[in-house]
């Protein structure tokens, strides 16, 4: 039978709340008293769970993080930035994403009510942010990973996806790429936004506005990438470049380039954005704005665990710069 509290009290004479106060520090005790009780626990064995005594602390140890989906590319880079951060501490991590829509949301909601982490890091889920919002507000630590411009009033860290969008298109007009297709992510999403005004901007300085029908929303998938490229190929849009708005769409527009027999870069450039791993890969090696993926989960995580060790959380947004890197997609032709 395993050792429990009410063993080590009986054997030293003590009540079970002495022996937890002596295990968690707690309360002014005699040195006798805390000698004793610590002898028993020698000679049982005793090892308290640390669950038991994270709660006597009035902590659980343990960092909730919520995510939409675990399919998305990139994010199991900012997770795993997260994690390393999380786990190199005194806390565990716990997973929740919203696959299972509304009913996800309600185990999660369970969760929070049972109080089973101390603070939360999000990735937000569409549609979420008023009830993480509500979270914070009634005190639950929060720090939002921000892919989509959210600005919350609670501490965020969040990348510049407008830069991100001018490196894009100084590059291609660098290489003397004047007429660009785009293909854009879910119009309703802030980075989407951001990243479209940003590229739209620096062409425009140039004296190249964007047309209306250079712009194609996508979904952020492999199909759209191709299905947009292959609709323009197929209605005749005049285009000698394509910013995709994820590495995924860039994929998927170069499948469909190939299809239609032309060259990569020699008739059309192709510039993706997140740089996830398989990027280096593709053929031609893909160009592309690199967010940087782990680091934006690691800050996040450094932030909550400080906080939790009674540091003030930041009023303002963390921001850390893309960058961009050219690969073979965009390399000048002789």
């Amino acid at each position: 039978m395993p050792i429990t509290i009410a063993d080590v009290a009986a054997r030293a004479g003590v009540s079970k709340t002495t022996v937890s106060r002596v295990l968690n520090g707690k309360g002014e005790l005699d040195v006798s008293t805390v000698a004793r009780v610590r002898q028993v626990i020698d000679e049982l064995g005793y090892v308290p769970s640390a669950r038991a005594v994270s709660l006597a602390r009035g902590r659980t140890g343990v960092i909730g993080m919520l995510v939409p989906s675990l399919t998305w590319p990139w994010i199991g880079e900012v997770i795993q930035g997260a994690v390393d951060v999380v786990e190199s501490g005194e806390f565990g991590v716990m997973l929740f994403t919203c696959n299972q829509g509304d009913e996800s949301m309600r185990r999660f909601a369970s969760q929070v009510n049972a109080k089973a982490f101390d603070g939360l890091l999000v990735i937000e889920p569409e549609g979420t942010l008023d009830y993480i919002t509500e979270l914070h507000t009634g005190g639950l630590p929060v720090v939002l990973i921000d892919d989509r411009e959210s600005r919350p009033q609670f501490a965020s860290v969040a990348t510049t996806n407008r830069a991100g969008g001018r490196q894009a298109a100084h590059h291609l007009l660098e290489i003397g790429r004047r007429h660009p297709l785009v293909v854009t992510g879910k119009l309703g999403f802030g980075c989407v936004t951001e990243r479209l005004e940003g590229f739209a901007e620096v062409f425009e300085e140039a004296g190249h506005r964007l047309p209306a029908e250079a712009v194609l929303e996508g979904d952020f998938s492999i199909a759209s990438g191709h299905a947009a490229v292959a609709r323009s190929v197929a209605d005749g849009v005049r285009f000698d470049s394509v910013f995709a708005h994820n590495d995924l769409s860039a994929a998927g527009a170069l499948q469909a380039l190939r299809e239609a027999g032309l060259a990569v870069p020699g008739d059309v450039a192709v510039v993706g954005f997140d740089d996830v791993e398989f990027t280096a890969l593709t053929e031609p090696p893909l160009t592309t704005v690199r967010q940087p993926l782990r680091e934006l989960g690691a800050t996040a995580a450094r932030l909550l665990t400080a906080h939790l060790g009674g540091e003030p959380l930041p009023a303002e947004p963390v921001v850390i710069p893309t960058d961009f890197v050219v690969r073979g997609s965009t390399a000048s032709q002789d």
